[in-house]
């Protein structure tokens, strides 16, 4: 077993009995559900809705060769660049070429997922760059040093008294001031930030093809003044956000918000296609789309797994996973946690360190359920269980156990061999340690289902 995946064991057994976590995340969690149950009864044919996002995704992937050189020729028409990042390290490194060639010390980041995935803040404070993010729960966790909880709702697992004492702490305000007087503090002390910045950092939602245009959603308008006011505007954006045609926003758009937050539509959709036009009053001088791969494309060659690419980041399997709402976001030790990050992860960032989130599942397929774009995603963890016993990543003894297991299965005397006495003392010889601290072994029954037949057979008989 990996040191990540004994980490990640360890870390889970703790949260998993954190009262107070579960409490938090009940509550969080149950007003969302609420939202988006109102959310999705507003929409008419809701089956035909994903299935068409799902084809449209399909499109995409088993073309990518295509649209992504047909977005960068249509992007650069308006001014824009376009540069290609194999891995965060390059991404970054990118990122960092731009900021020093215009002489910037100051960046204002809305929230992006991808930014997360490459570390940018630390990176750019170890060059003495200060990187501030604008989202408020973004802003929260950079405070107390956190990566996100969540891929929508970064300060999910944070009561609204953990962050009234935080701003206590932090700039003085009172221990008992309201979430409005938290925001305003928050507003008050980052609008400054939005003006003095030499570069705005942000993701996308979505890359256009035909437009040559990035798309993001937000609910703040931070991602509008991070890119209003700098410069220069960079947008690091995983190459499987392409969708073919602008005109694809009207089902990404209301599928994203209902599925996100249960809104018929996000606060602010906003569509960048290059720096600021002649003749227009707003907008960067400068606008760069940095293009990353870091493991997608070792996704996208998986046949059966790269319905993984098709995730348009709206967390709905996150907050349906019995096993993320019991172990929260962080134990996942990754950008992106829950269902399908237990999903693409493996395939991102490596087998070997991450197989153990394939199976941290109950396989209940709630996470399939949800998803707006229909990826089987409980069938994708299932295909990772496989591909790691295929790459030989379990160990001898699980794979004799197994085996030994299986052959039992098939072979209905061999079952019956052993009796029921005998196999409950097995189990508490054998596995008493590894079902767990707060589980009773199951017992089983005296007598086997073939003898109670016989018995039964005999006496009616």
């Amino acid at each position: 077993m990996s040191a990540t995946a004994e980490k990640f064991l360890a870390d889970s057994e703790v949260k998993a009995f954190d009262q107070d976590h579960r409490r938090i995340i009940n509550y969080n969690i149950g007003k969302y559900d609420t939202a988006v149950a109102k959310g999705l009864a507003r929409l008419i044919n809701l089956d035909y809705a994903k299935r068409k996002g799902h084809v449209v995704k399909w499109r995409v992937m088993e073309n990518l060769d295509k649209f992504l050189p047909e977005f960068e020729a249509n992007f650069q028409k308006r001014g824009g660049k376009v540069l290609w990042a194999n891995d965060a390290e390059e991404a970054r490194k990118e990122i960092l070429n731009i900021i020093e060639r215009a002489g910037a010390k100051t960046v204002v980041k809305s929230k992006s997922m991808t930014t997360e995935e490459i570390g940018i803040n630390e990176y750019l404070e170890e060059h003495h760059i200060e990187s501030l993010e604008t989202d408020l729960g973004e802003y929260i966790v950079q405070l107390l040093g956190q990566k996100p909880y969540h891929i929508v709702t970064p300060a999910m697992h944070l009561s609204k008294d953990n962050i009234a004492e935080l701003f206590n702490q932090k700039f003085g305000t009172p221990i008992d001031a309201t979430p409005e007087q938290l925001t305003l503090k928050a507003r008050e002390l980052l609008r400054e930030k939005y003006v003095q910045a030499d570069v705005g950092i942000t993701g996308a939602n979505f890359l256009i093809a035909d437009t040559g245009s990035i798309a993001i959603s937000e609910n703040e308008g931070n991602a509008r003044l991070s890119t209003t006011f700098p410069k220069i505007h960079i947008a690091v954006v995983g190459i499987e956000k392409l969708i073919p045609s602008i005109s694809d926003l009207a089902l990404y758009w209301p599928m994203l918000s209902t599925h996100g937050t249960g809104q018929n539509l996000t606060v602010y959709n906003t569509i960048f296609s290059g720096p600021r036009q002649e003749g227009e009053t707003d907008g960067p001088e400068e606008m760069y789309v940095i293009l990353l791969d870091n493991g997608r494309t070792d996704l996208l060659a998986q046949k059966e797994q790269r319905q993984g690419l098709y995730c348009i980041r709206c967390g709905a399997c996150l907050n349906a996973c019995p096993v993320y709402k019991n172990i929260g976001g962080h134990t996942y030790e990754t950008t992106y946690s829950g269902p399908i990050g237990s999903v693409i992860t493996p395939h991102e960032q490596g087998m070997q360190d991450f197989k153990h989130l394939s199976y941290a599942s109950s396989l209940c397929g709630k996470c399939t359920e949800v998803c707006p774009v229909k990826i089987d995603i409980h069938k994708m963890l299932l295909l990772n269980r496989r591909d790691a016993v295929k790459q030989e990543m379990v160990t001898k003894k699980e794979q004799w156990g197994w085996a030994l297991f299986r052959k039992a299965m098939l072979k209905r005397s061999w079952v019956d061999m052993i009796k029921g006495k005998f196999k409950n003392t097995i189990l508490k010889t054998f596995f008493k340690k590894s079902f767990g601290a707060y589980r009773e072994l199951p017992k089983i029954a005296d007598q086997s289902f073939t003898e109670l037949w016989k018995k039964r057979h005999n006496e009616n008989s």
